[in-house]
């Protein structure tokens, strides 16, 4: 033990996709332990604050987050140091978001593991769309709708045509055309039986979806309720696509957490603040459906919207279970901290 509380292990993305943090499978696992330790109350999780340095005409998506959380008995604690610069890939040709996790010792407090966090956070954002779809979509459903096809969407496709084979279609757009074809070419080439069609408006695909998936960086809503068939599931991943209309028109509204929902000036608590929605209107947070404490959907004909803000007890359920593997496959650099 006394040397373990002086070394730390670093995980690189590829040390983090070597066991298996590439995948859907080993997040799909991981958070639904994670939601429903969350729902039993087996979590500590502070509000997580916004670093904002662009002052307040800067975009939405320039911040950088910090999210600490505590996961289990004796579990692990740890933080995930989250940056997002909205044009990162046209004037840096870099990624939107990047990410450091580290992961501490709750026992001594000291850290155990540093690790590249932005794999982590895109796949086990689509681990929380994949596990939505499972209690909350119609059965069997075949349409994906995906708006947004850089990072975060196109993980969002991979991970849902891993988990579900029924699905047969996927309606694809973007701004930029080219991300959607681009998309759209990957998902053939790699699921010949999947089609994949780019839609001429967001209206377009999304009216298709049995799923709908926004993954954008606008700071302006465009997604209206009549938008939206009958039966659909919306997995609201970039949080501002929605009009007010959509959680007011719903059937069931679904968050991940609902202090972390209601701030912000989001659009759950804009409502909030108007006095048109609440926590008593809320139909349940996504942990206590997976702990079999609410009801997921009741029918077919339901219009059902997740709004997952995303929680560090995602991303430290998740980034425990790579360090777990690691350490047992010996895969990672060991740093001394002394």
């Amino acid at each position: 033990m006394a040397d373990d509380a002086v070394r730390m292990l670093y995980l690189s993305r590829s040390d983090v996709a070597a066991v298996g943090g590439d995948h859907s499978d080993l997040y799909v696992d991981a958070l639904h332990e994670g939601l429903v330790a969350h729902a039993k109350g087996d979590t500590v999780q502070p509000l997580k604050p916004y670093l904002r340095t662009d002052g307040p005409d800067g975009h939405i998506a320039d911040r950088i987050i910090a999210m600490p959380a505590h996961v289990g008995d004796p579990g692990l604690s740890g933080i995930k140091w989250i940056g997002s610069k909205h044009d990162n890939p046209t004037r840096a040709g870099r990624e939107r978001a990047s990410a450091l996790i580290v992961l501490n010792d709750p026992a001594t407090k000291y850290p155990v593991a540093v690790m590249e966090g932005s794999l982590i956070s895109a796949w086990r954002t689509a681990g929380v769309t994949c596990l939505a779809a499972r209690h909350l979509a119609v059965s069997g459903f075949t349409d994906v709708a995906l708006v947004g096809c850089g990072l975060i969407g196109s993980t969002q496709v991979t991970a849902l045509l891993q988990q579900f084979d029924h699905i047969s279609t996927v309606h694809l757009y973007d701004v930029d055309a080219e991300a959607a074809s681009g998309l759209a070419d990957r998902i053939t080439r790699e699921n010949p039986s999947v089609k994949a069609v780019v839609a001429d408006t967001a209206e377009d695909a999304v009216g298709q979806g049995d799923l709908v998936v926004p993954c954008t960086v606008t700071d302006q809503p465009y997604i209206t309720f009549s938008w939206l068939k009958r039966g659909a599931l919306l997995c609201n991943v970039s949080i501002m696509d929605v009009h007010k209309d959509v959680f007011l028109g719903a059937d069931k509204v679904v968050v991940d957490d609902w202090e972390q929902s209601n701030r912000e000036k989001k659009i759950i608590n804009r409502l909030v603040l108007e006095g048109s929605f609440s926590r008593e209107q809320l139909h349940a947070e996504l942990g206590e459906i997976l702990a079999g404490d609410r009801q997921g959907r009741d029918n077919d004909d339901e219009i059902i919207v997740l709004n997952p803000m995303g929680m560090a007890v995602e991303d430290i359920a998740c980034a425990g279970e790579v360090y777990r593997r690691a350490t047992e496959s010996g895969t990672g650099t060991w740093l001394d901290l002394h």
